[in-house]
């Protein structure tokens, strides 16, 4: 990166964030601290109205911005990419901003890099789903939640789980803090919140959520709170060991499942160990391998998946 593309950098960054420090700056164009503050005086030379805070970092005046920018072919199919995943698996409202953004972005590219750009794309498929009415009621949720957040009040929801809890029941109502959203491959769109009935943070799939309503109540989120940075307590304390037919062992590492925590291919088959919360979370998947796994540990889940069988004889 020569000088000309690295205050360019400095520039956009600045615009991004509204206060950088030198160290911050440094770390993200890969030069050292006192070439920034060369790159600083520069800039200032220039005529871009930096602002340095001592002991806080550098910042633009407000309003400045630069004129529009020109996109790479790269970063063109990668920003339409990104627009075209959000119109699918976001809110109406998100959706349409980002169908307009698309359009924006491709008004502004020259005609060679448009062209390229469309070649691309046209070799690039983001798969969807059919619209199933439980990803109809993931999008109209996703667009309450996110509302919900940005006016600082709480939601009520009936939540339905999949395993059901020591009582017997699988749906209960819940009054939480929407706190963030998360998107999980195998989960999709997933709510982290503080749950009253709980009385802590608890993860909901958005898909399993139903007769969603926005609450008068209000929250706040906790300053010490970071989505980014925040990981879930791990309560998955019961393993579950099995052995799949070698045969099907590519098989069972694409299938990836998200309570698998260890395995290994062994001469009488694949050994795999799950770690999970309650040996019922795995009762349907184990089922779907049918003849071709056998659960050796713990002897309660074997005896479940027993009864399971039983069950199914007795319909046929």
């Amino acid at each position: 990166m020569n000088k000309t593309e690295r205050l360019l950098s400095i520039v956009m960054e600045l615009q991004r964030s509204k206060l950088q420090t030198a160290d911050e700056l440094a770390e993200v164009l890969g030069v050292s601290v006192r070439t920034i503050y060369r790159d600083m005086q520069a800039l200032s030379e220039a005529g871009v109205p930096v602002i340095g805070e001592t002991g806080l970092g550098y910042s633009l005046m407000e309003g400045y911005f630069l004129p529009p920018i020109s996109f790479t072919t790269e970063e063109a199919v990668s920003l339409l990419l990104g627009a075209e995943f959000i119109e699918k698996r976001f809110d109406p409202t998100y959706r349409n901003s980002a169908r307009s953004s698309r359009r924006k972005i491709e008004a502004i590219l020259s005609r060679p890099i448009r062209e390229e750009t469309t070649r691309i794309q046209g070799s690039i498929r983001l798969l969807q789903k059919d619209e199933m009415a439980v990803m109809v009621r993931e999008k109209i949720n996703l667009g309450i939640i996110r509302e919900a957040m940005l006016e600082g009040k709480k939601i009520r929801f009936t939540y339905h789980k999949r395993v059901a809890e020591a009582d017997g029941n699988r749906v209960n109502v819940r009054t939480v803090s929407p706190y963030g959203l998360a998107h999980d491959e195998q989960n999709g769109w997933l709510l982290l919140a503080f749950c009253d009935l709980r009385e802590d943070i608890r993860h909901f799939r958005v898909s399993r959520i139903s007769d969603l309503t926005v609450t008068e109540d209000t929250f706040q989120t906790p300053d010490n709170f970071n989505l980014e940075s925040y990981r879930p307590k791990d309560t998955r304390s019961i393993r579950v060991c099995v052995i799949f037919n070698p045969d099907i062992t590519d098989k069972v590492e694409e299938a990836n499942n998200y309570y698998m925590e260890t395995a290994e291919s062994k001469e009488d088959g694949y050994h795999v160990t799950f770690r999970v919360r309650e040996p019922e979370e795995l009762l349907s998947w184990m089922l779907g391998w049918g003849a071709d796994v056998v659960v050796t540990e713990p002897e309660s889940f074997k005896n479940r998946i027993r009864e399971e069988i039983e069950k199914m004889k007795e319909r046929y």
